[in-house]
């Protein structure tokens, strides 16, 4: 189980590395509430992104996949929970899913912008 958190750690490292690097801010990491929990949650322009990392060793199948209907509505209730406490109203909300495949020491993200949406 630990390795699995390590790995995940690591997935979620790379992706805030690249969301800075593409001149984001990040607002917050592991946001949770009892509703549910955020990965990632950044800035940029007019844009709050909310972002699901998936991080494997191996892909059998695309890992996006796994961010299934119930994940989401989850992600979603924690989102609008943190939108509300930092009264965040006036700006552009996306959710994001990041899918990063560890090979070795190097990695792979695949960034898919607009995953799904609120309803």
């Amino acid at each position: 189980m630990l390795e699995t958190k390590q790995l995940g750690n690591k997935g979620e490292e790379a992706v805030v590395t690249w969301l800075q690097r593409d001149g984001f801010d990040i607002l917050s990491r592991n946001y949770q509430t009892r509703l549910g929990e955020v990965d990632v949650i950044a800035a940029k322009d007019e844009y709050i992104v909310f972002v699901e990392v998936k991080t494997r060793n191996t892909q059998y199948f695309p890992i996006s996949q796994t961010v299934t209907y119930g994940k989401q509505q989850r992600i979603i209730k924690a989102a609008r929970n943190f939108i509300l406490v930092k009264q965040l109203r006036d700006k552009v909300f996306r959710f994001d899913v990041a899918t990063v495949i560890f090979n070795n020491n190097e990695h792979t993200i695949e960034y898919i912008p607009n995953a799904f949406w609120a309803r």
